[in-house]
This record gives structure tokens, C-alpha cells and sequence, in this order.
């Protein structure tokens, strides 16, 4: 008991307190950064949020694309709503357990096998990473002469991102041909081979990079939209680096959905580039809060539209952590 309250506690507490530590180090210059918001704000708001909706779509269309190349046939505003409905049990719940939904939610709607199910989000985020860290790699050379040799770091990351994804599509191609009698490694293989699956013809590679290329432009867009609701005239690459890198630090499951540490990252990088601490983190804080509020929205929307059943697993995912995501669990509520 005390294990399953501590598994959710602790990376909540972790966000919470990044939060509260961001904000009381910045308490007394808060009151001349909201003051600094131009009058036109609320557009700026409905515009960043209109834009949020667009990529959430964006989204659901290049995951149809995917689970088509897995031979499974969905329409756009189903595709949609299972990232809402997963993403949003990632806000809550920690270790990105939320993704495992989405292999429920298939294997129920669609009979998809869990193997093609958790290839289907897996690769997803392997494009993910891999657009964010070559966005950021087009952004350094424009934005060293900002950087600091004390956070040179970052560039780091960008190229290590790079080189681990570059490593895992060599190894896939290596193992092509790899069989084995062993039960568990068979499954594995059967993984990679549908990773190979989703991207092996060249249309289905241009697609899925340039719809992910152009889903993160739009995350980076909202971002830029905020920044500009406080006045700040800031380098839109300096947005882009600073997304960048808040993502790939979200990456880490450390919080629930990357709260805390993704604004932190998002602050420091503004901050190099000359926003005031104060204003940088309200931008930061205020560009995850719309874009979490979106999700939270368009979760609660597509759980309605799945029916009781999905009610059921997330509640069994809220309360019993890890040990719900099981086919045992899914088998029960799928009786129900």
C-alpha cells in the first residue's frame, strides 16, 4: 500500500516543489513581469490554445499513419483521442505508465495485438525525440555565441539524443534477419520488426518526419506566443532551443508529464537568452499549463466518447500504478 502511494507521491512532491522553489526565487520581480503583459494578451492565449487543438490532431493523423503501417485501421478523431486519453494518465500518473493505455484501448476497440500496440506509441516517441533533437541541432549554431561555457551541456544532450537514435536504427537494420526459438526474445524481435515496418517504405519515413518536424514547430509556436504576451521581444530560435531541450529533459520520467522539470529547463534557456528570471518563468509555467490544460481537456472528452470501460481502466491505473498495466487487468475490464 504504502509502495503504490509513495510510487505516485514522491514525483508529484519532486514537481510541486520545482514549482514553488521556481517561483518564490523569482516572488519579488513577479509582480513587474505580469505588469509587463500587453493588452492584447487573451488573443495571444485563444490563439496559443487554437494552436495546441491543431497539433493535438496533427498528432492524432500521423498515429493513424502509424498503426496503418502496424495493419490497423482507425480513423483521425480515434487516433486523437487515444494520445489524449494516454496523455493524460501521464499527467497524473508517473513513469509515463500512460502510454500503456493506448495498447488497451487498441487491443479493445480494434483487436490490435499488445506487441503492435506498444510498438505503436514506442515509435512515436522514437520520431519524437529524434525531430525535437534535430531541431535543436539546426538551432546551436545560430545560438552559441548565447550560450554560457557553462551550459554547453545542452549541446551535449542534443548530439548524444542524436547518436543513441542514429545507434538504435543501425541496430535494427543489423538484426533484420535475427530469429530465435526463445519465447520472450521472439516477441522482442516481432517489436523490432514492426519499428522497421512503420518507417520501411520511403513514403512513410517523409511523412512521419515532416508531420513530426511540423507538430513540434507548433509546440514551439505556442511557446513563442507566450513569451510575446509579456512583451518580450526574444529570438524565436532561442524558443526553439528552449522547447527542445525542455522536452528532452521531460523525456526522463521523473514527474507526471515532466511538470516541473520541463519548465525549469524552459527557464533557464530563457534566461540565457536575456528574458528576466520572473518573466521566463511565468512563460514557462503558463506555456505547459495551456498546453496541459488542452490535454486534460481533450482526455476527459475521448474517456466519455470510449465509454465506461476505459472510465474503469484509468481508475484501476490511478490507484494501483504499474500493477494495473497488465493483461490480467485489461481482461477484467473488458468483461465488465
Amino acid at each position: 500500500m504504502w509502495k503504490k502511494v509513495c510510487a505516485v507521491a514522491i514525483p508529484v512532491i519532486i514537481a510541486l516543489g520545482i514549482l514553488a522553489g521556481m517561483l518564490i526565487s523569482v516572488r519579488e520581480d513577479i509582480s513587474t513581469a505580469i505588469s509587463s503583459v500587453i493588452p492584447s494578451w487573451p488573443l495571444l492565449a485563444a490563439a496559443a490554445a487554437a494552436i495546441c487543438i491543431c497539433a493535438w490532431f496533427l498528432r492524432g493523423l500521423r498515429y493513424k499513419l502509424i498503426l496503418k503501417r502496424l495493419d490497423t485501421d482507425v480513423s483521425v478523431p480515434f487516433s486523437t483521442a487515444c494520445i489524449y486519453v494516454s496523455q493524460t494518465a501521464n499527467i497524473i500518473v508517473p513513469a509515463r505508465l500512460g502510454d500503456f493505455v493506448r495498447m488497451f484501448i487498441l487491443k479493445h476497440e480494434k483487436g490490435t495485438p499488445y506487441t503492435a500496440g506498444f510498438t505503436s506509441f514506442a515509435a512515436e516517441r522514437v520520431y519524437d525525440i529524434i525531430i525535437i533533437a534535430v531541431l535543436g541541432l539546426i538551432s546551436l549554431p545560430f545560438l552559441i555565441p548565447l550560450i554560457p561555457p557553462e551550459y554547453s551541456w545542452f549541446s551535449y544532450l542534443i548530439y548524444g539524443v542524436l547518436i543513441a537514435g542514429f545507434a538504435g536504427i543501425a541496430f535494427l537494420i543489423i538484426i533484420r534477419n535475427a530469429q530465435t526459438k526463445n519465447k520472450i526474445l521472439a516477441k522482442v524481435l516481432e517489436i523490432f520488426a514492426q519499428f522497421r515496418t512503420v518507417s520501411s517504405s520511403p513514403l512513410s519515413f517523409i511523412t512521419l518526419t515532416i508531420s513530426s518536424a511540423v507538430i513540434w514547430l507548433l509546440d514551439i509556436i505556442i511557446c513563442y506566443l507566450v513569451a510575446l504576451m509579456f512583451g518580450c521581444s526574444v529570438n524565436f530560435l532561442l524558443v526553439l532551443l528552449a522547447v527542445v531541450i525542455g522536452n528532452l529533459i521531460k523525456a526522463v520520467p521523473i514527474t507526471p508529464g515532466g511538470i516541473g522539470t520541463y519548465e525549469l529547463a524552459l527557464a533557464v534557456i530563457l534566461g540565457i537568452g536575456g528574458i528576466p528570471a520572473a518573466s521566463a518563468t511565468l512563460i514557462a509555467v503558463i506555456d505547459h499549463l495551456i498546453k496541459n490544460l488542452v490535454t486534460i481537456f481533450g482526455g476527459i472528452i475521448s474517456l466519455i466518447v470510449f465509454g465506461e470501460w476505459s472510465l474503469a481502466l484509468m481508475k484501476r491505473l490511478f490507484k494501483e500504478g504499474k500493477s494495473s498495466v497488465n493483461t490480467e487487468s485489461d481482461t477484467e475490464i473488458h468483461d465488465r
